[in-house]
C-alpha cells in the first residue's frame, strides 16, 4: 500500500480522522480516529533496506463502548487485507474509550506530506 492508500482507507471508515493528532485548538466529538506509524520493521539484508514495512496504529475514540463502531474499523482493515491486533483502554481524564488497532503495512515508495494525508475539514463533516 502507499501512504495515500492508507489515508484513503482510514478516511473511508467515515469518522473524522487525523494523522497523529487534530490541529491544536480544535475540539473533536466522538467518534473520531487518529492514526500514525509507530515504528518500522523493514525487510533488510546486506546493509540495505529492501522493503519498507511500517507498524500502523489506528486509534478509535468513543464516548461509550460501541462494538458496532469498532467493527467498522475492523471491516476496513480486513477489506484492505491487513491482519491486526487490538488493545482497549478507558481514558479517565477525557471520559472516553480508546481502541487501538495495530497492523503492519508493506509500504510502496510513494511519499506524501502530512497535509496531503488528511484534510481535517473534509473529515469533520463525516461524523
Amino acid at each position: 500500500m502507499t501512504y495515500k492508500e492508507v489515508a484513503t482507507m482510514i478516511k473511508g471508515i467515515g469518522y473524522p480522522c487525523a494523522y497523529y493528532q487534530f490541529p491544536e485548538g480544535t475540539e473533536q466529538t466522538c467518534p473520531f480516529i487518529c492514526f500514525y506509524f509507530t515504528r518500522s520493521n523493514d525487510l533488510a539484508a546486506d546493509d540495505t533496506n529492501y522493503q519498507k514495512i511500517r507498524q500502523l496504529a489506528v486509534e478509535l475514540y468513543t464516548d461509550n463502548k460501541d462494538f458496532a463502531k469498532e467493527e467498522t474499523v475492523e471491516d476496513a482493515l480486513n477489506a484492505s487485507g491487513l491482519v491486526f491486533s487490538r488493545e482497549e483502554s478507558y481514558i479517565d481524564s477525557e471520559r472516553m474509550y480508546m481502541v487501538t488497532f495495530i497492523t503492519e503495512v508493506v509500504v510502496t515508495d510513494e511519499v506524501i506530506t502530512t497535509e496531503e494525508t488528511i484534510t481535517t475539514e473534509e473529515n469533520n463533516n463525516n461524523g
